[in-house]
């Protein structure tokens, strides 16, 4: 395996348009490319990197992402996401297909969940499950639409509740991938709402491991 390249082990990329939505063939969602899947295949392929944990936070199911890897054992794909809601995707059953079955997680979750629903789903089954999985780097999805001021959507979490997701993966990227973590950011539509959110993500990112 190749040195991670660099000085820091932790980024946080403030990019713009979001990227979970684009599928490998077409925009879709305010989405024009799959960031966070070009920036898992550039890992795998440029620094040889294996196996990629991506965590999708954003309050949308990340559709793109999930369907460009969900036949790849070497991608593993976890969504929270408010569900039925657009894009319609993102089911329990669905969990990957072919040699990608197993490797994709889901956590389709009812409008008005808070931080506790969702810290107990990272505490509780998504820690344990990347543990197993032993990442080599783990990358997030880091929408913060689920924040209970936006507009588009029904969730209540806190940056509270933000932070304490941030110091989970963290956990996960210093146990298993020599503290390798990058953070894209996805949706977020009220700004001061997502400036605080974001805020406390990155504060959480620059404290050491």
């Amino acid at each position: 395996m190749r040195s991670w390249p660099g000085t820091f082990s932790q980024a946080f990329c403030a990019v713009r348009p979001p990227g979970h939505h684009a599928e490998a063939h077409r925009a879709m969602g305010f989405c024009l490319f799959n960031n966070v899947a070009v920036l898992a295949r550039y890992l795998q392929q440029q620094h040889g990197l294996d196996n990629i944990l991506i965590i999708d936070w954003d309050v949308h199911h990340g559709n793109g992402t999930q369907h460009i890897f969900e036949d790849d054992a070497s991608v593993f794909y976890v969504s929270t996401h408010q569900y039925p809601y657009y894009p319609g995707t993102g089911a329990t059953t669905e969990t990957g297909q072919g040699r990608g079955k197993g490797f994709t997680m889901n956590f389709p979750l009812p409008p008005g969940c808070d931080d506790a629903v969702y810290i107990e789903i990272f505490e509780q089954h998504l820690l344990p499950r990347a543990l197993e999985y032993r990442p080599d780097a783990v990358l997030i999805s880091a929408g913060f639409d689920a924040h209970r001021d936006d507009p588009l959507a029904q969730m209540l979490v806190t940056e509270e509740g933000y932070r304490r997701m941030t110091q989970v993966v963290k956990e996960i990227a210093a146990t298993c991938s020599q503290n390798r973590l990058i953070s894209i950011l996805e949706g977020g539509y009220d700004l001061d709402a997502l400036g605080r959110s974001v805020t406390a993500h990155v504060n959480e990112l620059q404290r050491d491991p």
